[in-house]
């Protein structure tokens, strides 16, 4: 099995690059999605423990308030981060026991790097894309601020961090270039055969 880590920066557009390897039938883990599932289910009473009840709404986690919470305290993000990772990690291992017998699978993560969790990994891609449109994307999609888009951005590495650290790149510049740029990739290192 070959574990491809795929990662890019808030607005990157990461989730529209995890969706190309689903549909080819490579099995995914979605790094963000799974630890949200994780914060409504059995790290519930722990975050609840650690940062009160006001972040459930009729039993669900509010994660825009998460959010502002902690990117505003880098304490806090520390400690949900100690909660939330080894969850993951554990949730990324049963992933794998589950999907074993699959050639590829792909991990998302939006701070693979940061983590450490690309060690784990055989190959990984890094999806860049222009700040401002990195910036217009997320606050359509999350209707939040400028400002508030450039405090989670500065909670992540820069590019500049990661580059050294991928196995490939992608500019993700113009949507369509950039799928066909990860398909010849795909195809040139992982068509069956080339291992």
């Amino acid at each position: 099995m070959i574990i491809i880590g795929l990662t890019g920066g808030i607005g990157s557009g990461k989730s529209t690059f995890l969706s190309w390897f689903s549909d080819q039938g490579i099995p995914i883990f979605e790094s963000d999605k799974v630890a949200k599932e994780l914060l409504n289910t059995s790290l519930k009473p722990l975050i609840r423990q650690q940062f009160g009840n006001k972040l459930y709404k009729k039993g669900h986690l509010d994660t825009q308030a998460l959010a502002s919470l902690v990117f505003e305290n880098n304490s806090l993000l520390k400690k949900l981060n100690t909660i939330v990772h080894p969850a993951v990690a554990d949730a990324f291992e049963l992933f794998i026991k589950t999907n074993n017998q699959a050639r590829l699978v792909v991990k998302e993560a939006a701070i693979l790097f940061e983590t450490g969790a690309y060690k784990r990994c055989d190959f990984t891609i890094l999806i860049c894309a222009p700040k401002e449109a990195r910036i217009a994307r997320v606050m359509q999609r999350d209707s939040v601020s400028r400002e508030a888009v450039l405090n989670r951005m500065r909670k992540q590495w820069p590019d500049s961090k990661k580059i050294p650290l991928a196995d490939a790149i992608i500019e993700n510049k113009d949507l369509q270039t950039a799928l066909k740029q990860l398909e010849s990739l795909v195809k040139a290192h992982f068509d069956e055969g080339k291992d």
